[in-house]
């Protein structure tokens, strides 16, 4: 087994599966490793030593299991590999879950009480593993094992085994450096560096060291992480212009607003609108709009709120009086009609570099957007990440789920002052909006709009806005 699992390291260096460099990682560190198990598809011998080695290092450690399941992508040529070497049952894990049809999100046939071994390529925090875990478990599976060809031992085994999962890999990273200094592919100073990289970026404490309050990603690291054009655009837009002011300019007419954007554009990331209230609304509003956008560097969110289904919603964002679609970055929607909705927007939005926020909460006293309806709208943002770039959410630091960091969250219902209105609106303050309950993007409404200096009030949020995000990331 020794001999086999060195001449299947030399073979993945051959074949550039393991790289030594400079790499971006997908949490926006450099690293200087990078292990890229998803060309092994085009190398019929590495993948069949992969699944061989895999599934050798189950029997050695006494696994048993009644099918298995690989995570998506790279890992399901693998888990198939083993499945017809050895006859065990398979099944699949959507990604993306349809509106159509069975709308399972696990494939295949099984029965509830079963043991399902998770098959993955690669871990590092175990993140990926526990995403297929959780849905496997929701239909009645038992999952107590996870094989992974490597381990970069960067705190994923102690993640799983928290949560009661045991881990076995054929390569600890460790076992890779070994192997290819021992062949001479690798110098003892390299060596020494990627240790020295892997000891400083652990997922999980190391016994004993000082455990260090985590602090959030900066808006440049997690523009890497989203699969949303808008999203990325927004998340560098805020470094880059140091804002994470959006202002909902809910002025009463289409004359006043872009004046508001000519004012307020120098200070804001984004102008939220309401166009159905603009009794003056043109054809050439949306133009006029996008030019004021692009000359001061903002983005554009109408707040329609659309909340019908999917085929309504298709005609009233990309047609009627408003063409929303043609010159809005970004819209919200209820997620009361279900995925659907998604869909349609999704079938105008995509093609044109569009964002959707999902309404998770809300900030008006005695809301219903909350617990389960939160819930139900992280896991119909999961299965839209090319169109679904975030949430508007009052505390997404709270939510029980586990938290993309390539989403972007946008809290409502923002003054300097804690408080309320008549109406029901609560208010918070951007430290508290920012810093304690880790949303990204403060809304601002009359504190600025009904100021009697709107640039000066925009100024003094903008400044307490990214205060806030640089003590969250400090």
């Amino acid at each position: 087994m020794d001999a086999k699992i060195d001449a299947l390291v030399m073979r993945l260096h051959e074949i550039e599966a393991v790289k030594f460099g400079e790499f971006k990682l997908k949490s926006g560190i450099m690293s200087p490793i990078y292990v890229d198990l998803r060309v092994i598809v085009s190398y019929p011998d590495v993948l069949t030593a992969v699944a061989e080695c895999m599934w050798e290092t189950l029997k050695a450690n006494g696994a048993t299991f009644d099918n298995m399941c690989g995570v998506p992508y790279t890992a399901l040529p693998i888990a198939t590999c083993m499945s017809l070497a050895h006859d065990c049952p398979m099944l699949m894990r959507r990604k993306e879950v349809k509106a159509y049809g069975t709308k399972k999100q696990i494939e295949g046939a099984f029965e509830a009480g079963q043991t399902c071994l998770c098959v993955e390529d690669l871990v590092t925090s175990g993140a990926s593993v526990m995403e297929t875990v959780e849905p496997l478990e929701s239909v009645g599976l038992k999952v107590k094992d996870v094989v992974v060809l490597i381990d970069r031992e960067q705190g994923g085994e102690a993640r799983l085994a928290s949560h009661g999962l045991r881990l076995h890999s054929v390569l600890p990273l460790s076992r890779v450096l070994k192997t290819l200094e021992a062949a001479g592919k690798m110098s003892s100073e390299l060596v020494q560096n990627v240790k020295d990289f892997i000891a400083a970026n652990q997922t999980m404490p190391v016994a004993g060291a000082e455990v260090k309050k985590p602090t959030r990603m900066s808006y440049t690291a997690r523009s890497e992480l989203t699969d949303n054009a808008c999203a990325k655009q927004l998340f560098k837009l805020m470094e880059t212009k140091k804002t994470n002011l959006c202002v909902a300019a809910d002025v009463d007419t289409a004359k006043e607003l872009l004046e508001m954007a000519e004012i307020l554009g120098p200070e804001i990331c984004m102008l939220k609108t309401h166009c159905d209230l603009y009794p003056d609304f043109t054809e050439s509003f949306g133009a006029q709009l996008m030019a004021i956008a692009e000359k001061h560097n903002f983005m554009i969110f109408e707040d329609r709120k659309f909340a019908d289904i999917g085929n309504t919603v298709v005609g009233q964002y990309s047609s009627g009086v408003h063409k929303i679609a043609d010159w809005s970055h970004i819209t919200n929607a209820h997620i009361v009609p279900g995925s659907g909705i998604i869909d349609g927007l999704k079938s105008v939005g995509l093609s044109k570099g569009r964002g959707l926020l999902l309404l998770a909460e809300m900030s008006s006293k005695g809301t219903m957007a909350k617990g389960e309806y939160t819930e139900a709208a992280i896991g119909m943002a999961a299965q839209h990440p090319d169109f679904v770039m975030g949430f508007i959410s009052t505390n997404p630091k709270a939510w029980k789920a586990e938290w993309s960091k390539g989403l972007i969250n946008m809290t409502p219902g923002v003054q300097l002052q804690v408080g309320g209105d008549a109406m029901g609106q609560q208010y918070n303050t951007p430290h508290n909006v920012i810093v304690e309950n880790g949303s990204d993007v403060i809304i601002v409404g009359r504190g600025i709009y009904k100021a009697s200096d709107p640039a000066a009030a925009a100024k003094e949020y903008r400044a307490a806005g990214w205060e806030a995000y640089q003590t969250s990331i400090a």
